[in-house]
């Protein structure tokens, strides 16, 4: 028997040609197309891809009408080259995800086996040499040759060689360290000649012969290099290369390469950032002015410590301590070791550095923005060979400034976790200097990861949080983190008052902020999940602002106090959850909290109406988007108005939404209607006869008929005119169907038909009624008159279904299953997910009786564990008694009987024409799903 709970192992190989292994055997995986998607599903290391991004990826001109499509085609031949382990390439929202654990995928086992040896070069260099000859050996010649065609795995190859770059680099940097040089005197060599003019490799082919004896071979490989250097390039090599030359004629191996003359090093290890810092490196040879932006407590500081730590001419400005703008000059002159007696100090220290080749780091421009943009400028058309790297809030706003935005450290997401994911790691490494013996176990790291999350991946707060643990037990910690501004206080007394609270960090962005955009902040803090540009400006007209609300965002964006996403096409403007915290003690300390509240449940109400009435036209794909975009603000509101007991905003946000709880299965949504209908004060608000329809509707789909009954009855009972009763009688007329009672159901979809904004569904489960009663023809005339009412695309996907179920029965199944097809289509591109359920229970059948038992029972596999999903155990029922049916013809009699008797007891399961099995014992319903998914695997054998 298969185990399910333990998925056969995958690895995914992208440091050379292209490899697939799925449980210890190599996979074939053909056709450029196919081959590209499941490296860009790679290279994402977890996250999910959207679909139209994959699309553009393989066709970068002019996607095809069909691209969807064909890319739908790859993404099921990748599930099947997968086999047994096909639930690793997960559908998520529009887009898809390959599961893949650190050691799973070669560039992330890669990336971490170098951090790991980076920390333990100090205290093991032999170990740390180790991991660093694994990691070297994981590449396997030319990076996806056949695939660099496509931009997006073009620019990842290049990461993957400039990954390589460093491993090669640390790994011949570390043998030395390790007394090992004579095991990669050719690996240095070699590598020296793959670029001759890059210095770090020739620095460290120069140290490797003289660590063993070849003085006289490493100091010509320096004058090569200076002449080829001169003659091609026209330049002079660092300062570095002078020192080691003079390090090897004394008879030594000289200082480590690129190290000499570096004024600072990190004050900690800098975890989570090897990507960060190698493209800035990268960046600065090539762009005079680098600007790192992002909010306070993101780590712009630690990163350029780090890098001018890797640096050999660097000078380090810091503008933290100052606040008197002249004093930036003076802090230049002192960090250059320039005495300035008179004259103009800046123009002193452009004198001192003149054409020299030279990196200079100003650190915390953003509250002496125009004095420290002054500085910079002058000394850029003074000093042409400087380059300058600048960490600030916001950029400078120069025409030559490259802006790099750094983000908060990586999260732990599903199966992804532990030491391999940087926010925990660095939790846990700042743990252990206040708690050497703290050594989590695997239920501890689950808790490490909600605290990182919590706090936004932000590493200052990650580190003021685990400092915390010389006080706090883990537990005690997260319990505790909803008041981290002050929770999270009491750092290094320094003279940077930023850094003593996380609280007083992030009001140093605060301050700077203009009144309106101050204004603007707070009141967007109440949007747990970010808006749009339309809901921004809405709201800067209910605040009367005179500026406009476009340059108060870019200027909040700037200022790193909000983050701007541009996934599927559109902006988003979000705050981090420890800046929203600030914001919403800022809205109570103003007075303004409940007013903010006010204007959020007054968005709620409306949005959920303009997604409700864009759900019933043609618009229908784009208010699905709407709504699942907009659902962690709609589930804020929802709770705010439960909280406030206000009856209006519940009311009509539920009834707004009762297509989304439909068609839907966005559980929590019904989970809202279910909870309002028990509420006693519902009964006496007017738009009550609709909640209790949809909350019976809701019900049904939980598989409480009974309830969903009593619901539909109170719906009516409160009912002032016929226009009020058509949620109810929808949910009678389903609960109907269920029980098998065909007259009753028609009778009621008759009634609802004259006051439904929606004929075709009440006509369609009239249909459905006759269908099972036997009477098609009346079934086909239910159906016409159904589709000239079906509107919008979920409705025609509605009609299409019943149309396959009508077919089916008169025993027509290719023309069945071009319906369902058609429903199937129409139904995934308007995001009525409970109608691909239900057409691909028809659909399976009718594979089944033609004969391709294969993609039945593989079908069957992804229907039941989608109905399990859901919660939809009356249509699990359904699709687990044509299962039976289809294992009983296999000869699996056994099984079938079993799950036929289930069905037969379980009070949620739609009524059937068959005779009860007695004697058969039925487990319970995880361990019935357990066996069917089993007797399926064996038969897939």
């Amino acid at each position: 028997m298969v185990d399910d709970a333990v998925p056969p192992p995958v690895r995914v190989e992208l440091l050379g040609p292209l490899g697939l292994v799925v449980d210890g055997s190599a996979v074939d995986v053909r056709g450029p197309k196919r081959r590209a998607v499941l490296a860009i599903l790679a290279f994402a290391a977890g996250r999910t891809v959207p679909v139209g991004h994959l699309v553009d990826a393989l066709w970068p001109a002019e996607a095809p009408s069909s691209g969807r499509s064909a890319l739908q085609a790859h993404i099921s031949r990748i599930r099947r080259h997968l086999g047994l382990a096909s639930e690793r390439l997960q559908a998520v929202a529009d887009g898809y995800r390959l599961d893949l654990s650190a050691h799973e995928l070669d560039v992330v086992e890669a990336r971490n086996l170098l951090a790991e040896a980076r920390g333990r070069m100090g205290d093991d260099p032999a170990g740390a040499l180790d991991l660093l000859r694994k990691s070297h050996g994981l590449w396997r010649g030319p990076l996806l040759a056949d695939l660099t065609d496509i931009t997006d795995i073009a620019t990842s190859v290049e990461e993957c060689r400039q990954l390589h770059r460093d491993v090669t680099d640390t790994l011949i940097h570390c043998a030395i360290d390790a007394g090992q040089s004579a095991g990669v005197v050719g690996l240095a060599t070699s590598w020296r000649s793959v670029d001759p003019l890059r210095e770090p490799s020739v620095l460290l082919a120069m140290r490797v012969l003289a660590a063993t004896g070849q003085s006289s071979e490493a100091l010509a490989i320096g004058r090569r290099f200076r002449t080829q250097l001169a003659d091609e390039m026209g330049l002079d090599p660092s300062p570095a290369l002078a020192e080691l030359e003079r390090g090897i004629a004394g008879g030594g191996a000289g200082p480590p390469a690129g190290r000499s003359g570096s004024p600072r090093v990190p004050r900690s290890r800098l975890i989570g950032r090897d990507r960060q810092v190698a493209e800035l490196e990268l960046l600065l040879g090539r762009e005079r002015l680098v600007t790192l932006v992002g909010p306070g407590g993101v780590g712009k500081t630690s990163v350029a410590m780090e890098i001018a730590a890797n640096g050999s001419e660097v000078t380090v400005l810091l503008l933290a301590p100052l606040s008197d703008p002249a004093a930036i000059p003076h802090a230049l002159a002192e960090a250059l070791n320039v005495n300035v007696i008179r004259g103009d100090v800046v123009n002193a220290c452009a004198a001192v550095i003149g054409d020299r080749e030279q990196l200079v780091i100003v650190d915390n421009c953003e509250h002496l923005l125009d004095a420290a943009r002054d500085v910079i400028v002058t000394l850029l058309d003074a000093c042409p060979r400087l380059t300058i790297f600048a960490t600030s809030r916001e950029s400078l706003g120069l025409a030559e400034e490259f802006v790099s935005r750094l983000t908060p450290l990586p999260l732990p997401s599903g199966s992804s976790g532990g030491l391999a994911v940087p926010s925990v790691e660095l939790f846990v490494d700042r743990g252990r200097r206040v708690r050497p013996d703290f050594e989590p176990t695997a239920s501890q790291l689950e808790t490490v990861s909600e605290i990182v999350s919590r706090l936004d991946g932000m590493p200052l707060a990650i580190e003021l949080a685990a400092g915390r643990l010389s006080t706090f037990t883990l537990t005690d910690l997260r319990d505790r983190l909803d008041r981290s501004l002050d929770l999270l206080g009491g750092g290094r007394r320094t003279g940077d008052v930023r850094h003593r609270t996380l609280r007083s960090t992030i009001e140093w962005s605060y301050d700077l902020l203009e009144p309106d955009e101050q204004l603007m902040f707070r009141r967007l803090t109440v949007f747990a999940d970010g808006i749009d540009l339309a809901a921004a400006e809405q709201l800067s007209q209910n605040l009367g602002l005179h500026a406009d609300p476009g340059a108060i965002l870019a200027r909040l964006v700037d200022a790193s106090v909000v983050n701007v996403d541009f996934t599927g096409g559109t902006a988003r403007y979000r705050i981090l959850e420890t800046i929203r915290a600030f914001g919403i003690d800022r809205l109570t300390a103003e007075n303004e909290k409940a007013a903010a509240e006010d204007l959020l449940l007054d968005w709620a109400i409306e949005c959920s109406r303009d997604i409700g009435a864009g759900l019933m036209t043609d618009r229908e794909p784009e208010a699905d988007a709407a709504l699942r975009r907009e659902l962690g603000n709609l589930r804020v509101a929802w709770r705010l108005a439960r909280r406030r007991g206000s009856m209006d905003a519940a009311v009509w946000i539920v009834n707004a939404l009762f297509d989304a709880i439909s068609y839907r299965d966005l559980i929590e949504l019904r989970g809202w209607a279910q909870e309002l209908a028990d509420d006693p004060g519902l009964l006496a608000h007017p738009g009550a006869p609709i909640a209790f329809g949809v909350a019976a509707e809701a019900t049904y789909h939980g598989g409480d008929h009974q309830r969903a009954v009593e619901l539909s009855q109170i719906g009516l009972g409160c009912a002032t005119n016929p226009s009020q009763t058509w949620t109810c009688l929808a949910a009678l007329a389903v609960t109907a169907l269920a029980r098998g009672d065909h007259p009753q159901v028609i009778e009621y979809c008759l009634a609802a038909e004259k006051v439904t904004p929606r004929p075709a569904e009440p006509l369609g489960v009239a249909a459905l009624a006759a269908t099972y009663s036997g009477d098609i023809e009346q079934a086909q005339i239910f159906n016409t008159r159904g589709r000239a009412g079906a509107n919008f695309p979920s409705m025609v996907a509605w009609n299409e279904y019943v149309t396959g179920e009508i077919e089916n029965f008169a025993g027509n199944g290719l023309t069945a299953e071009e319906h369902y097809l058609r429903a199937i289509d129409l139904a995934r591109s308007t995001g009525a997910t409970f109608l691909i359920g239900i057409s691909t229970v028809g659909l399976l059948t009718v594979r089944s009786r033609s004969g391709r038992i294969r993609e039945a029972l593989g079908g069957y596999l992804e229907v039941v564990d989608y109905f399990a999903r859901t919660g939809n155990w009356t249509h699990l029922w359904a699709a687990l008694r044509n299962l039976a049916d289809l294992l009983d013809d296999l000869g699996d009699r056994r099984i079938a009987a079993m799950l036929h008797a289930a069905a037969d007891q379980a009070p949620d399961a739609p009524a059937h024409d068959r005779s009860p099995t007695p004697g058969v014992v039925v487990p319970g319903r995880t361990t019935l799903l357990d066996v069917a998914r089993t007797a399926i695997e064996q038969q897939l054998r």
